[in-house]
């Protein structure tokens, strides 16, 4: 049984008060971090003793490509997603077809390594965030559907879910809600107009959603992650969507609004998340764990579906995934190079 609760580790191998969390029953992911990230060869070995304590495991990495991207060290480094959409103005093929051939390749190398599926991609807009920037494909929902498509159609060619980030928007809202409050006074049908529809348009083709730690004061007075309103009334009834739902990571600044970890995870699980993150702090993971063990637990059928094919290979001192692999590789590594 997969559990609801996400947690990380320090190191690059597992310690056994690891192990020991690994087992306990509300645990169902783990997500990875530079830290925990020397070769190809020395992750698939982590990932691989993961599934040895615990065979259901998901784990989950964030490899978006640009500046937020946790395997570095011998794989291939992959542009902002921004500058896919910089280039759909000037040749929009080229862009959807190297936003295609980009989300490929980062699936392909994320599974290669045993990690079920990186949380990408980004569907905010690239406006005024601090956070998001060129995290988003563009400033406008009109190119970012496009490029985002392909950019889904390659990971899951790859064989890799999708999590589309952050519902219902985070481009519109200035704050860094890792480390402040992020609130948007905007009213509900300027929200739905402008920073909704990406989401909306490729829910579709989208695996799962993560709500943001952004509070919309005209709308509910909790961040998305923690409201009923937004995610049974708006996600689950009126756009049907039956999709995981994680949280973004609880140990945010701006997730402390609803109390300890405890009462944070139980916030973010009673609203409707399937599964809750806390990361960078083993205390409170501790803390969340402790508060967990009265929650049923979460929907098998939609965890599952996050499920990446791994590949049962054996991994090298550095990659050797084939002759479409280095060719994809080499056209990502010349575009980025050349932005």
């Amino acid at each position: 049984m997969i559990g609801a609760l996400m947690l990380d580790i320090a190191g690059t191998e597992l310690t056994q008060e690891d192990i020991e969390l690994l087992q306990a029953p509300q645990v169902g992911g783990v997500i990875l971090f530079a830290r925990n990230i020397q070769s190809p060869q020395q992750v698939r070995a982590l990932t691989d003793h993961m599934r040895q304590i615990r065979p259901e495991i998901l784990i989950a990495v964030d490899q978006e490509g640009g500046r937020v991207q946790r395997l570095k060290q011998g794989f291939t480094l992959l542009p902002a997603m921004g500058r896919f959409g910089e280039l759909y103005q000037q040749d929009a093929a080229q862009a959807l077809d190297l936003a295609e051939q980009c989300g490929w390749l980062m699936a392909t190398e994320v599974l290669a390594v045993g990690i079920d599926f990186s949380f990408a991609p980004v569907l905010d807009l690239n406006d005024i965030s601090d956070v998001i920037g060129d995290r988003g494909f563009a400033k406008n929902m009109q190119d970012i559907v496009p490029l985002a498509s392909a950019f889904l159609k390659g990971m899951k060619r790859a064989g890799m879910a999708s999590t589309g980030k952050h519902f219902p928007g985070h481009g519109s809202v200035k704050a860094d809600s890792h480390v402040a409050a992020a609130i948007d006074s905007r009213p509900y049908a300027e929200i739905f107009a402008k920073d909704m529809q990406s989401f909306i348009q490729l829910m579709p083709q989208l695996d799962a959603l993560m709500p943001a730690h952004v509070i919309y004061d005209q709308v509910d007075p909790n961040p998305a992650g923690f409201s009923e309103f937004w995610i049974q009334n708006i996600l689950r009834q009126e756009l049907k969507f039956d999709g995981v739902l994680f949280s973004d990571d609880l140990s945010m600044q701006a997730a402390c609004v609803a109390g300890g970890a405890d009462a944070r995870i139980q916030a973010a699980l009673k609203a409707g998340c399937d599964m809750g993150l806390v990361c960078n702090d083993r205390a409170a993971q501790c803390i969340a764990l402790a508060g967990m063990t009265e929650l049923p637990l979460p929907n098998q059928q939609r965890l599952e579906r996050m499920r990446g094919k791994i590949p049962n290979i054996e991994i090298g001192e550095t990659f050797a995934l084939g002759a479409e692999w280095q060719r994809i590789r080499d056209n990502i590594t010349a575009f980025r190079n050349a932005n």
